[in-house]
């Protein structure tokens, strides 16, 4: 006679291929801390173990990171995983928006330079407190200053202005 209540205990168990995948899992979140430069690290509050090996293998070579990788997986294991995740998530998600936000600054300031007339009604709509008059002088002096090879002071001016304004609105 057949016993099904082990039969049903054996496939509750977690499968060989299972508890490899979730260490893998452990170990591409302690590679994500990793790459995370230190002042981020700062912000998931992470034990004070974990963070000491996180630092530790940001300068290690190949085999050495590898075993540090190794070690900081069962660190997270013994952690709440869900969470770590989650905070590096939110931390890659402001990362990204702090990208787009300046490449939009970025192609804001080349449409300027470049000389495209409807930037300015953009900029204008966009920004309350925006100085035309302002940004049309940064964008001459930039353009003469590229004309005679000089550094682009006004240039650099005119990302900075286009930023702060930026940041004004949030």
């Amino acid at each position: 006679m057949i016993d099904y209540e082990d039969e049903y205990d054996d496939n509750e168990e977690k499968s060989k291929s299972q508890v490899k995948r979730e260490l893998q899992a452990l170990k591409d979140l302690g590679k994500a801390l990793i790459a995370l430069p230190v002042k981020d690290l700062h912000k998931l509050a992470l034990p004070e173990k974990l963070f000491d090996a996180v630092i530790k293998a940001q300068s290690l070579s190949h085999g050495a990171f590898k075993r540090e990788v190794g070690y900081i997986g069962r660190l997270i294991a013994e952690e709440d995983f869900d969470a770590i995740g989650q905070n590096v998530d939110k931390l890659k998600q402001v990362h990204h928006g702090e990208v787009k936000q300046f490449h939009q600054v970025e192609t804001w300031r080349d449409a300027l330079l470049s000389g495209q007339s409807d930037i300015m009604t953009v900029l204008h709509h966009q920004f309350n407190d925006f100085d035309g008059q302002y940004v049309r002088q940064l964008v001459r002096n930039a353009k003469k200053e590229a004309e005679q090879d000089k550094p682009a002071k006004s240039a650099r001016l005119l990302f900075k202005y286009l930023q702060q304004c930026q940041s004004d609105m949030s």
